[in-house]
């Protein structure tokens, strides 16, 4: 007797336990994979570069004297960067603006012995050979001039060599150098870019350059900022007419809307290429219905009978609240909605 009253309590506590998870089951909020015509899309990882960087180097030799400015400084057209030592430079424009002048001098008593000797020759006094002479002497005179002129035109260039002025308004992004340091030519000194002229550099292979969709918007994700600055627009779109020999890749080039707040370069971004989908049917999903342990991707997908069964599948670009799934799942398919819960239900 008492065995039978256990056996039907066992059983009855089993019936429950079904009936609790049939309940949980039924009450478990799911969603159909949407199947949609949206355009298909390549993602590319690439990374911020900008349009205008200018590595700054001194043409001449020299100690850094003034750092007129610091990494992260914001620099004007023009304005005064560094420094180098010039004393010798100047010395040297001074001597070469001494030496002119004595050619000037030179030069003007030469034009005058030569008005001399043709109002002489005029007044035949003098030969045509002594009138030769004073003209070849005034011409001589005339070009050592214009030579000492020349040197001295050269010294004051070179002496400009020691002031390094910013090429354009831009952030100085890098200064490896300090106060005391020795400039040499082609010795990098500063990196300066011009923020409002950005763009992502992508890699794209071979096979899918051939599949882009012409004339169709480029977007670009930066998983790094915060979700309204999250997804830009490319305003235009350069394929480089070259492929990597190695990776059998091309390069495309994205330019970005000028002046965006928070991209620098060297940032990472994400391309979201379209190109030709042919025949593919594409499968969505609610991002809350997909979820990642580890290694694997999954969700729950309810049986006919309502029971969320877990299956592995490989997810694509996301849109929106929605994301692609590429394989796994089929068209009228359901999903959880919510993965914890359905992880209970047994």
């Amino acid at each position: 007797m008492l065995r039978t009253t256990l056996v039907s309590f066992l059983l009855a506590a089993a019936a429950c336990a079904a009936q609790a998870d049939g309940n949980a089951a039924a009450a478990l909020a799911s969603a159909p994979v949407r199947t949609g015509g949206e355009q298909a899309l390549y993602a590319a990882e690439g990374v911020v570069e900008a349009v205008r960087q200018t590595v700054v180097s001194s043409q001449v030799q020299g100690a850094i004297i003034q750092l007129a400015i610091k990494a992260g400084d914001a620099v004007q057209a023009g304005q005064l960067l560094a420094r180098i030592d010039a004393r010798a430079a100047n010395q040297s424009v001074v001597a070469s603006a001494a030496q002119a002048d004595a050619a000037r001098a030179e030069l003007d008593v030469a034009r005058r012995d030569f008005s001399r000797q043709k109002q002489l020759f005029d007044q035949h006094f003098i030969s045509q050979a002594a009138l030769d002479r004073a003209d070849a002497q005034f011409k001589t005179a005339q070009a050592q001039t214009n030579a000492l002129l020349a040197q001295t035109g050269v010294a004051r260039t070179q002496s400009g060599f020691y002031t390094l002025n910013a090429p354009y308004a831009g952030l100085v992004a890098d200064l490896p150098v300090t106060q005391g340091d020795m400039a040499m030519p082609g010795r990098p000194l500063m990196t300066i870019y011009d923020p409002g002229l950005q763009r992502v550099t992508a890699s794209v292979p071979q096979a899918v350059l051939a599949g882009l969709a012409a004339n169709q918007p480029v977007r670009i994700e930066f998983p790094g900022l915060p979700a309204a600055q999250r997804w830009q627009t490319a305003t235009r779109v350069t394929v480089l007419p070259v492929a990597d020999a190695s990776t059998h890749t091309v390069q495309v080039r994205l330019d970005l809307p000028a002046k965006l707040a928070g991209v620098t370069p060297g940032m990472f971004a994400r391309a979201q290429f379209p190109v030709t989908q042919g025949d593919r049917q594409r499968l969505y999903v609610p991002l809350s219905a997909a979820f990642r342990r580890a290694e694997l991707t999954a969700v729950y997908v309810l049986d006919p009978q309502g029971k969320p069964l877990l299956r592995q599948v490989r997810l694509g670009p996301t849109m929106g609240t929605e994301v692609e799934v590429l394989s796994g799942l089929s068209a009228g398919e359901r999903v959880a909605l919510d993965p914890l819960v359905a992880a209970k239900v047994r």
